[in-house]
């Protein structure tokens, strides 16, 4: 089959490599679309200290059941599907009390072994979840950044009547733009440095928008105040914007290596939360319920579609910022 394969950090190239095989508990999954997002380009630049090299990238993905593995069961061959690419161990601490996110011997389909940036990939039917019949294909590769927002929102206080304040209007601000919306906020703002964006994020129902948190009239701050870029400054700024009593969660990724100043004083004196938010744990299958339910709107989200040997355009196309969800069809 023909995959794209990162050699090391920065060398990458579509070759041919063997078909995978499905062992005991595996199916294969011929891959329909596949996302990319910012932990593919860490990846790529060496910046994600859990991959090996070399690798076949690809972590939020949809597709075809076209081979089973002995004892398979629960999943049948021709079914489309949207995969969960978590691989937690299931024996350490974190596994047994149930934050098998944040597992001792993490791993994810596309980030420590072989995804789906190619024509197949092999991985647990236990993580295969059918995709609703109202959910296409293409659509259906938002079920995985969907699901570590779900999983956000479960470590948020999630108090009717909260003002939230949104730092980033990519793909995953307007993500927690959409819960916020439907876990009862008073208010949603959007702050973004690309007007472009915030255009977007007006149009699916941020209340205000703004290029900086002191353009919108709320000196007291927010209740709950979210970063969605990974960016230290902003980091930085967001949590100066935290009402006293309020909640900061870091949801973006920020190199493993950075560092961020702020006042212990103030999360002290003003008893603010700071809660941190890793990728998916029980809530891929929930992602999967509101996809269907039409929580978001997917060909707004989805803005740029790409052959698996352009993938340098799509990488550009990605960190340059003029798109949205940016998606690789393996299948061209």
């Amino acid at each position: 089959m023909r995959a794209l394969v990162i050699e090391t950090p920065g060398e990458f190239s579509v070759r041919t490599v063997p078909d995978p095989t499905p062992g005991p508990g595996e199916v294969v999954v011929k891959v329909a679309a596949v996302g990319i997002c910012g932990t593919d380009l860490h990846i790529v630049r060496g910046e994600f200290a859990p991959t090996p090299y070399p690798i076949v990238p690809g972590h939020e993905f949809t597709g075809e059941v076209v081979a089973l593995g002995p004892g398979v069961r629960g999943v049948r061959a021709g079914q489309e599907v949207a995969v969960d690419p978590s691989l937690f161990c299931g024996s350490c601490h974190y596994c047994a009390v149930g934050r098998g996110n944040l597992c001792e011997n993490w791993g994810a389909v596309g980030d420590t072994v072989d995804g789906a940036m190619a024509e197949y990939v092999k991985v647990p039917a236990a993580n295969c979840h059918p995709l609703p019949e109202n959910v296409s294909p293409a659509h259906g590769t938002l079920i995985e950044p969907l699901s570590c927002a779900v999983h956000a929102f479960d470590r948020l206080p999630r108090e009717l009547g909260a003002h939230y304040l949104v730092y980033g209007a990519g793909t995953m601000g307007l993500m927690m733009l959409r819960l916020a919306a439907r876990a009862g906020a008073a208010s949603v703002s959007v702050v973004d440095v690309n007007e472009r964006r915030l255009a977007v994020a007006a149009r699916l129902g941020a209340d205000a928008v703004a290029t900086s948190a002191e353009e919108l009239d709320r000196p007291q701050g927010w209740e709950v105040v979210i970063d969605c870029t990974g960016a230290v400054p902003v980091i930085e700024d967001a949590l100066r914007h935290v009402r006293r009593g309020g909640t900061f969660q870091v949801f973006g990724v920020a190199p493993a290596g950075a560092t961020a100043s702020f006042s212990p004083f103030r999360i002290y004196n003003d008893e603010i939360t700071v809660v941190g938010s890793m990728a998916v744990v029980h809530s891929f299958g929930r992602a999967v319920e509101l996809m269907g339910e039409g929580v978001l709107d997917a060909d707004t989200m989805i803005t740029h579609s790409f052959a698996l040997d352009d993938f340098p355009a799509a990488l550009e196309t990605f960190t340059g910022g003029t798109g949205r969800k940016i998606q690789i069809r393996p299948a061209g």
